[in-house]
Order: structure tokens, then C-alpha cells, then sequence
């Protein structure tokens, strides 16, 4: 790398070469383990092996396809950001078939020689991510690459990917292909019958909440904090026996704070991660009978603007 090459490798020499790397220490890890517990013991990790330049936020894998490992490399990417060990909210999991090398120059160039590698994101807390429980994650995104490909990690793509979510556990369709997002000018729908809303103000209290229990889910919500004490309200109902998960990315203009309140607006869980830009993501799981209305409230702590903070919520 000093000397102008770059970096690559397969299998563990791949791995190595990541910021985050999954070290096995615990033993090989499959997609169905790793799914069904993000936090089992065979997935640990090592940090501080190389930073190479551009290369930050990453975690590699091997062996995906043959061995059906992205569910794994998922739940890997879950874990970094769940685990605060990326910087910005986002991890890039990095994923190679067998016999495949993906080769990182200094300028943070990949190029691909062999069948196929993928590049997964995720760039929003886990909506449920939790010892002993089935990961819950919306939309991931990921990008594939083909032999002679590129990905330029200096310059990281925002179009491209096609999306993929993990509801309890069970992914929402094939991992390995999809259709690709070409047009990224506006927040590309979630995947499987999700949907996509906006909020309309005035939605400053529960009285004038934006009323979002017909949408279907996951459903991403976007907004901003227009002043120093905005506060958006959003209304939606959750079924018994039923999980919601709410994760917001924050962006770094301003803090704002996640909170999920009941019928009442007493409030039944929060999160209230400190700093511009720091996300938040909430859970909770109804008990009682019947269906009940909650409302999703996003509440500025400091400062404020135009740039619009993303919210995605999904049932299960």
C-alpha cells in the first residue's frame, strides 16, 4: 500500500484486511446462527489489525455465495452499527465468493477479479438487535460486483444497490440479486410492500399527529426539526403480541431525540443518544389485547434545519 500497490485477498486474507474484522474466536458463525442471534457467541470481533486509506467502517466475509454467508455478513453489518463501532451510524459489510479478491487501492479503489463480491450497508440502527432475539433490520443495501468491476470506496456510491430487509430473522427475498435503484434524487420505496411518507405540518402534537396506521410496513418516514423546540408527531397502531421498531438517522445539522408514546402520551420507551447527528432507535412489544394506538414522536434537543432527518418502522 505505501508503495502504490493495494490490498486484497480470499478467505482469511480477506478478512484480515477490513476495519472490523470477524475473527471466529467463538467458531464459524452461519447466516441461519447469526440471523436468529446476532449476538451468539461465535460472532466476535478484532479492531486495530489496518486502517487502510478509505477503507474505514468495513467488515469483511468469504466465501458468501457458496457457503450462503450473507445472511451472516448482515447480521455482521447489524452488530458494527448496533455495537457503535463505526463512525456516522453506517457500517459497509464486504462480502467475496469463493476464489474471488477484491483489490483496494491507496485511492480507496476496488477492483474485483472473480465471479462475484458484494457490498452491503447499512445505515441506520437495527430495529431489533438484541441477544437471544431474531434480527430485525430494514432495507438494507446492497450493491453487486462482477468480475473486472469497481467500487470506489473514496467515493462511496449512493445508487446502485437493490434492498433487502431481515424481519425475525428471515430475510425478505433472494440476498444474492435484485433489481438496482438507477435514480437516487429521491428516498427509493422499502422493500416488500413497504411504503414511504413525508410529514405535513403542523404535526406538533398528538392531537395534529400525521396519521400513518393505514401504510404498510417497513415504512420510512422523513422530516425535519424547522426550530430549536420542533416536535413531529406520528400516529400508527401495533397489534397484540406484535414488535415495533423505530430507528432514525439523524443528520448532523441538529440532535434530535426518538420517542414512542402510547394512546395516552405517556411515553413507553425512548432514546436519547447524545450529539448532531447521533441516531436513535426504539422497540417495544405489545402485551395487552387487541390493537392499540401508539404514537412515534421525533423531538429537537438542539438546533435545528431544512435537512431532512429518515425514520423506519417496522412490525413483526
Amino acid at each position: 500500500m505505501a508503495k502504490g500497490g493495494g490490498v486484497g485477498g480470499g478467505s482469511a486474507g480477506h478478512h484480515v484486511n477490513s476495519d472490523i474484522v470477524y475473527d471466529a474466536c467463538g467458531g464459524s458463525a452461519t447466516s441461519s446462527i447469526a440471523l436468529n442471534n446476532p449476538y451468539d457467541r461465535s460472532l466476535t470481533f478484532t479492531t486495530g489489525m489496518f486502517r487502510w486509506p478509505h477503507y474505514a467502517n468495513t467488515i469483511n466475509d468469504s466465501h458468501v455465495a457458496e457457503r450462503d454467508r450473507m445472511g451472516r455478513t448482515m447480521a455482521f453489518v447489524a452488530r458494527a452499527v448496533k455495537d457503535g463501532r463505526t463512525s456516522g451510524g453506517a457500517a459497509w459489510g464486504v462480502g467475496v465468493n469463493e476464489g474471488a479478491s477484491l483489490f483496494v487501492d491507496r485511492n480507496g479503489l476496488a477492483t474485483l477479479s472473480g465471479s462475484s463480491a458484494y457490498v452491503v450497508l447499512g445505515d441506520h440502527q437495527p430495529e431489533v438487535a438484541v441477544s437471544g432475539q431474531p434480527l430485525t433490520y430494514a432495507n438494507f443495501k446492497i450493491w453487486r460486483v462482477t468480475n473486472g468491476q469497481t467500487y470506489n470506496f473514496a467515493n462511496r456510491p449512493t445508487c446502485g444497490y437493490y434492498l433487502r430487509s431481515v424481519t425475525n430473522g428471515v430475510p425478505s427475498g433472494n440476498l444474492y440479486t435484485g433489481t438496482p435503484v438507477t435514480d437516487c434524487s429521491t428516498n427509493p420505496p422499502p422493500p416488500g410492500g413497504g411504503s414511504s411518507y413525508t410529514e405535513v405540518e403542523p404535526n406538533d402534537s398528538r392531537s395534529a399527529a400525521n396519521d400513518v396506521t393505514a401504510n404498510s410496513y417497513p415504512l420510512t418516514v422523513t422530516g425535519d426539526m424547522k426550530s430549536g423546540n420542533d416536535r413531529d408527531y406520528f400516529k400508527l397502531s401495533v397489534a397484540s403480541g406484535q414488535t415495533l421498531g423505530v430507528s432514525c438517522a439523524i443528520p448532523s445539522a441538529y440532535d434530535a431525540d426518538l420517542y414512542l408514546l402510547d394512546a395516552n402520551g405517556t411515553t413507553v420507551t425512548r432514546s436519547v443518544n447524545d450529539g448532531a447527528g447521533a441516531d436513535e432507535s426504539a422497540s417495544l412489544t405489545r402485551t395487552a389485547s387487541g390493537t392499540g394506538t401508539y404514537y412515534v414522536e421525533v423531538e429537537a434537543y438542539s438546533g435545528s434545519g431544512a435537512a431532512d432527518y429518515t425514520c423506519t418502522a417496522s412490525r413483526s
